[in-house]
């Protein structure tokens, strides 16, 4: 919840002899100036040192991923936390104080509101829907279709979201992929992963029908039929290197092949292990090509968390790699939603992730291997592609660095070590893999990266995708908690209840209407429009403060097929 303050007022930052005003108008939009120390609980929201950007008119850093420290920022949840040692890299252009200038205006504040219309606008920006297909006007798929959206925080936005059907086998596989110290990783996961899964389900004599093909310059069989949004950018410059790695890939399947039939779970852990090997492999062989080899030391540099999901008939598998998270929402036989989590956090909230980096390691390091719930005290989860700052040997870092490009070089982070660095890998992406089998009550699956679930607990994102999805709205007790609520107040809620309920189809998308309250929900559990349009209104510097970037994926299953695959099964 957003701190409340009782004075509008607007903040004046000076780079120069220009003045920029940021008019804040809400009293629930704090205002960061020596008059008013910014609240402690809005920085739990940071992450990557964006505090770096917003502040980069009166401080001066020499990467982004380092910045200045706070006494505020002391127990913040960056993706990467700033050690003391490293705080002499940010030197403050002049006092902060001479920057800030806060006034009190006599006249009325000016309201900077977006139009529904406006609001709209931007939610549905990056919204995407796919219905499967039906075969002589029937389903047979026990997939009936999925929405996804996304709603950026960082500029550009870190996270990433993929969705395809395997042609050469049977089932789909969607995933979202959060990034961190930049969007590099997190891009080349979400192209790169589900071919290196469709490889680990294909049959021997389908990898080998394709490894004829490649040698003999024929056409190649089509593995995956891609489900995309015109924004869901691939990276041509790369295809070529990217199909290399894959070809060894199953190249290898080729000869390892035991005649054995593919099991899921162990074709989605050997896909993501592969792929985080060739992420590491490409960066630390290079490219002759300038803009590969700095593209790959990129990808290997930042890093992403993973949760990908595979359907094939009744069986649903879940691969998760980080904190990003699926949840499956059920309808019981009262018409009420319940939701069952599919997924485990992998950070220092999940005790056993804890104890599984601990047996991992030396017993003399035992201290010093979670820090503040971070990972070496840097890193908040535990398990991620890339990020071989935590996995190669400090030898290997500085030689990829003192080779690498004059970019890389340059870059203050890569050249760091993280504190009581003695035993890596401290840091894996092998994925933690849940299987369920689906059953006619299990109407749809979300996935979504932690954006979303830093603001909305799964029992409400399991309540408000159920009533989307069947347009019944199970009415709850209005609940006011410790606030004093006039009978003016409460008529105000009532109607405006009604009225959520009359535009409950304005989204076409669930995923959209997810985020409308993610982003919008008041206290009351309502989506507040004045609410929302403040907090969509914020400019790129301050969203970040607020919440991170949201990407979702509601699946919707088909329960006629599912049960008929039970009654077949009896």
């Amino acid at each position: 919840m957003l701190a409340a303050s009782c004075c509008d007022r607007r903040m004046c930052v000076c780079p120069g002899p220009r003045r920029i005003a940021i008019p804040v108008r809400s009293s629930r939009l704090p205002l960061l100036s020596d008059a008013m120390p910014a609240p402690a609980h809005l920085f739990p929201l940071i992450r990557n040192c964006e505090i770096s950007r917003i502040c980069s008119t009166v401080c001066y850093c020499h990467h982004k991923h380092l910045c200045c420290l706070s006494s505020h920022f002391a127990h913040s949840h960056f993706r990467y936390a700033p050690q003391k040692k490293f705080a002499a890299l940010c030197r403050p252009k002049e006092n902060f104080n001479h920057f800030i200038h806060v006034r009190d205006y006599a006249s009325t504040p000016q309201r900077f509101y977006l139009t529904p219309p406006q609001v709209n606008s931007i939610l549905k920006a990056n919204e995407y829907s796919f219905k499967v297909p039906e075969f002589d006007g029937k389903n047979v798929s026990s997939v009936l279709g999925f929405d996804s959206n996304q709603l950026p925080a960082n500029a550009p936005i870190e996270d990433r979201r993929s969705a395809a059907t395997c042609l050469q086998t049977r089932g789909m596989l969607l995933g979202v992929f959060d990034g961190h110290a930049g969007c590099a990783c997190a891009q080349a996961v979400s192209e790169r992963l589900f071919y290196y899964i469709a490889v680990s389900l294909l049959p021997h004599e389908t990898l080998l029908e394709i490894e004829n093909a490649v040698e003999s310059g024929r056409a190649l069989l089509p593995i995956l039929q891609w489900h995309k949004h015109p924004n869901d950018y691939f990276s041509k410059e790369a295809s070529k290197l990217y199909f290399n790695s894959l070809r060894t890939y199953w190249q290898e399947l080729i000869d390892l092949n035991s005649g054995e039939t593919t099991d899921v779970k162990e074709a989605l852990i050997n896909a993501f292990k592969r792929l985080d090997n060739d992420i590491s492999l490409e960066a630390q062989v290079g490219d002759p090509n300038s803009f590969l080899n700095y593209l790959v030391l990129r990808v290997a540099f930042s890093g992403a968390t993973a949760c990908v999901a595979h359907v094939d008939g009744v069986n649903l598998h879940i691969a998760n790699t980080g904190d990003s998270r699926a949840m499956l929402g059920v309808q019981e036989e009262d018409g009420s939603w319940s939701a069952v989590n599919l997924s485990y956090d992998h950070n220092a909230q999940n005790e056993h992730e804890v104890e599984r980096v601990k047996m991992e390691h030396p017993k003399s390091e035992e201290k010093s291997l979670v820090k503040q719930d971070r990972l070496l005290g840097l890193l908040m989860p535990f398990r991620a592609f890339g990020d071989v700052k935590f996995k190669w040997s400090i030898e290997l870092q500085k030689r990829v660095v003192e080779s690498g490009p004059d970019q890389l070089n340059d870059n203050e982070y890569t050249k760091f070590i993280p504190p009581n660095y003695h035993t890596p890998p401290y840091l894996t992406a092998e994925p933690e893999v849940i299987h369920h089998k689906l059953r006619p009550q299990d109407k749809f699956l979300v996935l979504a990266t932690d954006g979303l679930w830093e603001t909305m607990h799964r029992q409400d994102v399991a309540r408000i995708v159920g009533e989307y999805l069947t347009g019944v709205h199970h009415q709850q007790p209005i609940a006011v908690g410790g606030y004093k609520v006039t009978l003016g107040q409460m008529h105000g809620l009532l109607t405006e209840r009604r009225a959520r309920i009359s535009s409950v189809f304005e989204d076409q998308n669930a995923a959209t209407h997810l985020i409308r309250h993610a982003v919008g929900n008041n206290e009351f559990g309502t989506v507040d429009h004045e609410r929302l349009s403040k907090m969509l209104s914020l400019p790129e510097e301050l969203a970040r403060m607020y919440r991170d970037d949201i990407t979702i994926i509601v699946v919707q299953f088909n329960s006629h097929v599912i049960g008929a695959c039970q009654n077949e099964e009896l």
